[in-house]
């Protein structure tokens, strides 16, 4: 009998990755001597684009039904030789959101299991290699370290998956209704429909179809829960085409430095906040470096009607110190993990009265802690001049100011040198690199005079 309270299935192909497993595989069997070389079917790569974009179909996978008569004869050990030379290009194709969404379930005691219809030999190390605690595949048999032609038990599609998986659930005393079930394909609705917790992920157009009917949610791991895609596209992918200098005719912009942030991986982007303002600024920057950034902002943001939905759709991370302190930090590592870009603000909010003025840049150790958790390079930014286009005192920016416009100023520094022990001296050190990237006024202490104390303070 298992201890645990139940498990979690998850297909292959277009889940588990976001691609087919095939050319990886078979180019492996190929390098391990088990196919030869420069063979392949008419039109191959046409129909695993076809496969990548709408999922399995009958033929398709009819031919890898009638792979294993191909496979007669040919090395068992050179197959598994050539599974493991294919782990590091399969875990390559993972998704970024994978393996948090199953760490979530193995901290909730459930099993871990890979449910494909590929060969058991050929998968079975990328498992071993994710730290997976079973495998549902398909079995070749084998005699004297060959293969025979023939399959031991069902080939593991549809109704052959779903009972091979009944199988396994009833030898370790598992009720298949505390299981889970990640699939992209239609030809799984009879294991989805077996589960006690169905997961359409990333589903075709007719697995699509059928969850809608059955009020089943559609999943992604591409991106952050929450955040919806059309054709492949973000929120964030959309509003990039409309966030530029001249959709802010009452601001001049100066934008500098954005070579310096990677053009993929894990990046953590630290900035000063000087207004409300500063959304606009940085959102330049997210637009000019080409990739989905996610944002840490304060909870009553997330609350506001229609800012707050956009917000979320963006894949924004709320930040309530009250209630749940630590679920900000876990998403924001989860996102870091994922390869993703966050920006935080240190200073939590902007500033005010004679600390608006102040040289010295304080913040709080949030970013600094991303940075040690994650390994993520810390990214500074320098933002200036947006408190003139919208004012603390004010409800709204100055949209009027068409003649004479003020100008802002953005500037990304390279990656901030930090020893990743110390938060608090790491977020000293980053605080510094980000006050090196403003103009020199703003690293003099300057007496302000009652206005502009004045302007630093919320309207009533």
């Amino acid at each position: 009998m298992s201890d645990a309270t139940g498990a979690v299935f998850v297909d292959l192909d277009r889940t588990l990755i976001g691609s087919a497993s095939g050319p990886i595989l078979q180019a492996a069997m190929v390098a391990e001597g088990v196919l030869p070389a420069g063979r392949s079917l008419p039109g191959e790569r046409y129909l695993y684009g076809f496969y990548n974009s709408f999922g399995e179909t009958v033929p398709f996978m009819g031919l890898a039904r009638a792979a294993a008569r191909l496979m007669k004869g040919r090395s068992a050990d050179a197959v598994r030789r050539a599974g493991e030379a294919a782990v590091d290009s399969l875990i390559d194709l993972v998704q970024p959101w994978a393996l948090e969404a199953l760490g979530a379930h193995r901290a909730e005691g459930r099993l871990i299991v890979l449910a494909t219809t590929s060969p058991l030999d050929l998968v079975t190390p990328l498992a071993e290699a994710l730290d997976f605690d079973d495998v549902i595949a398909t079995r070749y048999e084998e005699v004297d370290g060959a293969y025979t032609g023939r399959l031991i038990g069902k080939f593991a599609w549809g109704t052959g998956k779903r009972d091979k998986a009944r199988v396994w659930a009833a030898e370790r005393s598992i009720d298949m209704a505390e299981c889970h079930l990640y699939s992209d394909s239609v030809f799984d609705v009879p294991l989805l429909s077996a589960v006690g917790h169905p997961h359409p992920l990333n589903a075709d157009p007719r697995l699509t179809a059928v969850a809608l009917a059955r009020r089943w949610p559609l999943e992604h791991w591409d991106r952050p829960p929450g955040v919806p895609s059309v054709v492949g596209l973000e929120p964030y992918d959309l509003l990039r085409l409309v966030l530029r200098p001249e959709s802010f005719p009452y601001a001049r912009f100066t934008v500098n430095g954005v070579e310096h942030v990677p053009a993929d991986g894990p990046v953590i982007l630290v900035s000063n906040h000087r207004s409300y303002f500063d959304v606009a600024a940085l959102g330049l920057v997210a637009a000019k470096i080409r990739r989905p950034t996610r944002f840490m902002g304060k909870q009553e943001l997330f609350d506001a009607p229609v800012v707050g939905q956009l917000a979320r759709a963006l894949g924004g991370i709320p930040v309530d110190r009250d209630s749940a302190p630590g679920d900000s930090m876990r998403k924001a590592i989860a996102a870091l993990h994922a390869g993703e870009a966050v920006f935080v603000l240190p200073q939590g909010t902007i500033p005010r009265g004679e600390a608006f003025f102040d040289p010295i840049l304080h913040g709080k150790t949030g970013a600094a802690r991303l940075a040690a958790e994650t390994g993520a390079p810390v990214i500074p930014i320098g933002v200036w001049g947006t408190e003139q286009v919208w004012p603390r005192s004010s409800k709204v920016p100055n949209v009027t100011n068409l003649q004479h416009p003020p100008r802002v100023t953005v500037t990304v520094g390279p990656p901030v040198s930090i020893g990743r022990t110390d938060a608090v001296e790491d977020t000293a050190a980053i605080m510094a690199a980000v006050a090196d990237l403003l103009p020199d006024e703003a690293r003099h202490q300057h007496v302000p005079t009652d206005e502009e104390l004045a302007a630093t303070r919320p309207s009533a």
